[in-house]
């Protein structure tokens, strides 16, 4: 099968943007680092980014510091780690929807996801919940799905920002169940869970981190999850394959990238600690508790899922209609 061109450029922007020729000098680090992340506190993208950057101050014997962007479907913190000095003093955690998704949606957006960023390596991975509100008269997915058809575009749902894959995801349900939902995006997935458990929306589509404590605890209803296997988080709930839809298959990756031309040995040197702090038992347990999965690689192999993601969602985009509300 041929390769489409840009997935060539995303597999090469990676190789070289990020990699110049010169070496770095021994001093580095010799200040704290910032790591931004482009979601508030509360979600799986911030659990992910503060077990990291924990584990990453140990490793470089210099504090790394969380920075919390959220906002316009994370462009916000892409656009600020995209103009940041190429020094190894900025990293950036990426969610899949920040160089896959939002591209597709807004082509305005203030960054290029190919010419920006060198990949460091990929961080966790975690599926996807279709959870419902107390409030909501549905118990099963099937039960949605005859609802939502019998009352086209009257139910809502709520995600973590325009253009995520918490938006996306929701956007490839009603693609596949021929339904129409009403999209209410939020700055992050702890307000879009309140106006869930408040019953300002009916449904929300999250990671399996956000929502499997209010599933846990009774508050929301948990219709489906989007991996190939139930949760033993949640083994109650069933997987969208045996709940009826086995297309609907969702796993949101994070990723560490930083800003284009940061030093090759720079770049080497991040990837090489991730690998080791993902092995870690104790951060393999951590994440998993939060029902995520580690999932380190090589700057190569984050470069290849960054160009068939943008591959897949640009598909799903394109078919959903799906736009910026």
């Amino acid at each position: 099968m041929r390769v489409p061109r840009r997935l060539v450029l995303f597999a090469a922007a990676g190789l070289m943007f990020g990699q110049a020729s010169f070496a770095v000098a021994d001093t580095w680090p010799s200040k704290p680092l910032r790591l931004l992340v482009p979601f508030p506190p509360g979600g799986a993208a911030d659990t992910v980014g503060r077990i990291y950057a924990e584990k990453l101050s140990e490793a470089l014997k210099q504090p790394v510091v969380v920075e919390n962007k959220p906002g316009a479907g994370t462009a916000i913190a892409a656009e600020a780690a995209a103009k940041a000095a190429p020094d190894g003093y900025t990293l950036s955690l990426a969610p899949a929807g920040q160089l896959t998704i939002l591209p597709h949606l807004n082509p305005a957006i203030p960054y290029d996801p190919v010419k920006d960023f060198a990949p460091v390596s990929l961080l966790a991975s975690v599926p996807y919940v279709v959870g419902a509100s107390a409030e909501t008269p549905v118990a099963t997915l099937q039960e949605l799905i005859a609802k939502v058809k019998a009352e086209p575009g009257k139910l809502t749902y709520s995600s973590c920002g325009n253009g995520t894959l918490c938006h996306l995801s929701g956007e490839l349900f009603k693609s596949l169940t021929g339904t129409d939902l009403l999209h209410v995006p939020f700055k992050g997935s702890a307000p879009a869970v309140q106006a869930l458990l408040g019953g300002q929306v009916d449904l929300a589509f999250d990671t399996l981190t956000v929502l499997a404590p209010q599933v846990k605890a009774g508050k929301v209803k948990g219709l489906a999850i989007t991996s190939a296997a139930r949760s033993p988080l949640l083994p109650d709930v069933p997987t969208a394959r045996e709940a009826g839809v086995p297309d609907f298959v969702v796993a949101s990756w994070f990723g560490l990238v930083v800003p284009a031309a940061t030093p090759k040995d720079i770049v080497d040197r991040l990837s090489r600690e991730i690998a080791d702090i993902a092995a870690l038992p104790a951060v393999r347990e951590r994440l998993a508790a939060q029902g995520l999965d580690a999932i380190a690689s090589t700057q190569a192999e984050f470069a290849r899922v960054i160009g068939e993601d943008y591959e897949r969602w640009g598909k799903v985009v394109q078919a959903s209609g799906a736009k910026l509300d």
